[in-house]
Formats: structure tokens, C-alpha cells, sequence
């Protein structure tokens, strides 16, 4: 009797599915249904999270004492689709380790990464991935333009269309007037723009990019923020290292800040930056190490800036308290400058403090 059960079980289930697809089929011939239906199937299938990183740790051995040193002690952030992540932290941290690991260059000791909801390492994965390392390596008797063909053949571009694109990306990193010069020959930050026509040059979905303003002038840093804004506009997700604070509040979506190995703080920026609390700088002049001291004492954070020093103070009331007490004691006050917090600030708190 049991195999008649099951027989009919599945004839059930079967006659279910046919009614469904048959009642599906009448709906779908109404105007404008088959959009709705094929967006909530694309929907199922995108993962909520382009980059997920969960609880991973590395662990390296080193010296003669096979000595262990952690490198990446316990981070866990997530990249939402078509944003721009920034992650940031003091040298050693593990950022570039972690990216690595993203890479798919490194194996975790604990952990798990993902991209596109895809566990890494996955050439499938990584194939709609554009990756700029810290220190790129370009073979030296290359040109720019062979480099970046290359590196556009290794992902499958062919023909005109691969040396058309080429010269695209070369072009928008500024890098088209030296295109046909040895690689050897160019600067520091002629190499790093050079590499990150590399990473664009097959229109990934992902851009990875460790320290991408490394090298670059003011001018190169401005240009390679525009172009990390151009990708974003055309749907690209973009996740960066970098330790120039102004660029990733300028430009990011979310950011995580990252300490010792462990992330202390990740989050959308609008949400981590305190914009409603109040915070004021009152700018000392001619300040002596016998009055910094004293002002440390009072439990005040302080700055010296050369012979000056700036006081920074939360809220109204306390900066009242403050300034009144200053003045009485002969500080002399040049400037009292209320502001809103800065990702500096919340840097130096959660990563420094």
C-alpha cells in the first residue's frame, strides 16, 4: 500500500501544479502582467547583498617560531546592490587582507565571504568582478593599451570591440595621451590609473578597489571619485579601501571602520554621523605645553596646532560652560566655529580611541 500512497501523492501534487500554472497562464495574459511577473522572478533571484562577509578570520604563522599573527580578527559587513562602501581603518588593520580574501587570493581561517550570494573563491563570481589591488603589477615592457587589452581578453572581449573599449577606459581615466607608452615609464599614479582602466575594462557589476587613490594629485583624486560616481550611476556597485576620510563621506553610501582586525562600527553614514549634535571648536592662541596640560587635566579634547590649540566641545551647554571658563583663566579666544560631526570625528572615536 505504500507505494500507491506515495503515487497518488505525487498525482496530487501534480494535478495542484497544473491548476496553478493554468490559473498563472490566464492571469499573465492581462496587460501588463508578464512584466510584473518576470520583475518578482528577477527579484527572487538577485541576493540581497552583492558582498557578504560573516565572521571571517585570518591567521598567519611567521618566523622561526611559526608565531601566530592575526590579521583579520572577526569582520562582518554587508554591500547593498548599486552602492558605494566605503572601508576604512589605520595601516595594519586588515583591510587589504580582507579584500583579499574577497579575491579569493587568500583562504580565511574562519569565516565565509560572498559575492552575489556565491561563496568565494568562485571563478563564476568573480568574472563580474573589476579588482584593483593596492600595489598593481603591470608587466613593465607592456604598453597601457596592451595591458588593458589583456587583461579585457583574459575576460573575454574579442576583436574591435576589445580595442574600442580599451581605449574607452584608458581615455576616461585620463590615461590616453601616454596609451602607447612603455609601462615601465610611467609614474606612480600613471600606474595606478592604468590599472584601474584594468579592473573597467569588462564592465564589471562589482568594483573592488584597495586604496584607489594611492599616488594620485588632488587633480587624479577628483577625477577617480568622478569616475567611481559615473559607475555607480550605470548600476555598478563599488566597494573601496582608502585611508583619505573626505572622499569616502563625500561619495559613500555605507561604511565600515575597521580596528585591530575587527570592525568597530558599519552602517549607512546618514545613520553613524551624529548630524544633530552639536559641536564646537574654540580656537586657543598661543597655547604653552604648561596650559595644554592643564586643559587635558580639565578632561577637555584638545589639539595643537602648532603654537595654537582647538578645543572641541559637545553641545550647547557644555560649550558655554566651557568658554566662560576659559575666558576667566586668560586663555586668549580667536575663534568659536560650531560644526556638525565629521567622519574624522567618528573615526578617531571608534577606530583611534
Amino acid at each position: 500500500m505504500l507505494p500507491l500512497f506515495f503515487s497518488g501523492h505525487r498525482a496530487d501534487v501534480g494535478a495542484t501544479r497544473a491548476s496553478v500554472s493554468a490559473r498563472r497562464a490566464r492571469v499573465e495574459s492581462l496587460p501588463g502582467c508578464t512584466i510584473v511577473f518576470r520583475q518578482a522572478e528577477e527579484r527572487r533571484k538577485m541576493p540581497n547583498s552583492v558582498v557578504s562577509i560573516q565572521g571571517l578570520k585570518k591567521e598567519f604563522r611567521q618566523g622561526f617560531f611559526m608565531r601566530r599573527v592575526v590579521a583579520v580578527g572577526d569582520v562582518s559587513f554587508d554591500v547593498e546592490p548599486g552602492s558605494i562602501f566605503g572601508f576604512i581603518g589605520p595601516n595594519g588593520a586588515g583591510k587589504t587582507t580582507t579584500l583579499k580574501i574577497l579575491m579569493g587570493l587568500v583562504r580565511p581561517t574562519a569565516g565565509r565571504a560572498t559575492l552575489f550570494g556565491i561563496r568565494v573563491p568562485n571563478a563564476r563570481a568573480l568574472r563580474r568582478v573589476g579588482f584593483l589591488p593596492e600595489n598593481p603589477y603591470v608587466y613593465p615592457y607592456l604598453t597601457s593599451t596592451e595591458f588593458v587589452e589583456m587583461c579585457g581578453g583574459l575576460s573575454g572581449l574579442r576583436g574591435q570591440s576589445l580595442r574600442d573599449r580599451a581605449r574607452q577606459v584608458l581615455g576616461k581615466v585620463g590615461m590616453l595621451y601616454a596609451a602607447d607608452r612603455a609601462v615601465r615609464k610611467l609614474s606612480k599614479g600613471m600606474l595606478q590609473r592604468t590599472g584601474l582602466a584594468a579592473a573597467l575594462v569588462a564592465e564589471p557589476e562589482l568594483l573592488v578597489l584597495d586604496e584607489p587613490m594611492s599616488g594620485l594629485d588632488p587633480v587624479g583624486r577628483k577625477e577617480v571619485r568622478d569616475i567611481i560616481l559615473d559607475e555607480r550611476r550605470a548600476g555598478r556597485t563599488i566597494l573601496f579601501s582608502t585611508h583619505i576620510l573626505s572622499d569616502v563621506e563625500t561619495i559613500c553610501d555605507g561604511v565600515a571602520i575597521l580596528r585591530r582586525g575587527k570592525v568597530v562600527v558599519t552602517g549607512e553614514l546618514s545613520t553613524l554621523l551624529r548630524r544633530n549634535a552639536q559641536i564646537t571648536d574654540i580656537c586657543l592662541s598661543r597655547v604653552d605645553d604648561s596650559q595644554l596640560s592643564e586643559l587635558s587635566k580639565l578632561g577637555l579634547h584638545v589639539e595643537r596646532l602648532g603654537p595654537n590649540a582647538v578645543v572641541r566641545v559637545e553641545g550647547e551647554v557644555r560649550m558655554r560652560e566651557v568658554l566662560t571658563q576659559l575666558l576667566s583663566q586668560g586663555y586668549q579666544v580667536s575663534e568659536v566655529a560650531p560644526r556638525q560631526e565629521t567622519l574624522e570625528d567618528l573615526f578617531v572615536r571608534e577606530a583611534l580611541g
